[in-house]
């Protein structure tokens, strides 16, 4: 299976960043993108709408369902999923792109942002993962996929930011016990993380400016990877944990120049991977 052309997305996250990204690419093969996310007003540090997104979705050749989804609301995830699925007959693939970031050592993180760290990463995860299942048991070809790093248990990844590693680690649980879980079944749960860090509004607001922006690459990379994975056979490509760049190599895209931001300046490496030389 090489397109995703008709099948059906539902991308928490996905009205800017990553989660716009993975859904422009398979837009391009005609799919239909169910997206959710809290955005529906302009905001004045973030670019883009659910609005928006569905309509480059739609210029980009696939269609689009906008829906306003708090992913820490139950009954909002539950009507967001049944919208979907009253307008496209279905959902295929499970994308939880949406999540949250506070980079604070243990003493100076509010239990406020560690609250929603857990309930939009790892809560929000599960839900919108068990929310979906019913109709991707009775999908052809079905994936989740969770865009969260690899388990490595080294301290140097604790340390600096225990709140956060285990908020997204909670994320990459989901795919190991739900890998396990509904193999079986035929249904794919699949981890995605960029090996470098991507030009998104949380890395300028966040992490580090213009100055990150400018030593990052684009989003599309981890459109096209996730591409890839999600045109795999969900009965054989289950459980596993994903570097954005490794995923394109395997499919023979090996110059990865273009995706730079700035082309030739020295990239930054993402946080939970280790960094290697860089195309």
């Amino acid at each position: 299976m090489a397109s995703l052309k008709g099948k059906t997305l539902f991308i928490s996250g996905g009205s800017r960043g990553i989660g716009l990204a993975i859904a422009l690419r398979a837009a391009k093969d005609g799919a239909n993108v169910i997206v959710a996310a809290k955005t529906a007003e302009p905001h004045a540090r973030l670019p883009g709408t659910i609005y928006t997104s569905a309509e480059e979705i739609e210029a980009a050749g696939g269609k689009a369902l906008p829906v306003v989804c708090d992913i820490r609301d139950e009954q909002q995830v539950e009507d967001a999923v049944a919208a979907g699925v009253e307008k496209f007959g279905g959902i295929d693939i499970c994308v939880n792109n949406a999540s949250a970031i506070s980079l604070t050592p243990t003493l100076k993180t509010k239990m406020s942002r560690f609250d929603l760290m857990h309930q939009i990463n790892t809560r929000g995860t599960f839900l919108v993962s068990k929310t979906c299942l019913p109709h991707l048991l009775k999908a052809d070809n079905p994936h989740i996929l969770n865009l969260s790093p690899p388990l490595n248990m080294d301290e140097k990844w604790f340390a600096p930011h225990v709140a956060y590693t285990m908020a997204k680690f909670g994320m990459s649980l989901c795919v190991l016990g739900m890998a396990g879980e509904f193999r079986k079944q035929g249904v794919a749960v699949n981890a995605l993380w960029p090996r470098t860090t991507i030009a998104t509004a949380a890395v300028k607001n966040l992490l580090g400016g213009e100055e990150m922006v400018r030593c990052s690459r684009k989003p599309e990379i981890m459109g096209d990877a996730a591409h890839a994975i999600l045109t795999k056979p969900s009965r054989e490509f289950t459980g596993n944990f994903c570097i954005d760049d490794e995923v394109l190599e395997s499919i023979g895209v090996t110059d990865l120049s273009h995706y730079a931001v700035e082309p030739g300046a020295k990239l930054f490496p993402d946080f939970f991977v280790e960094p290697r030389q860089a195309s």
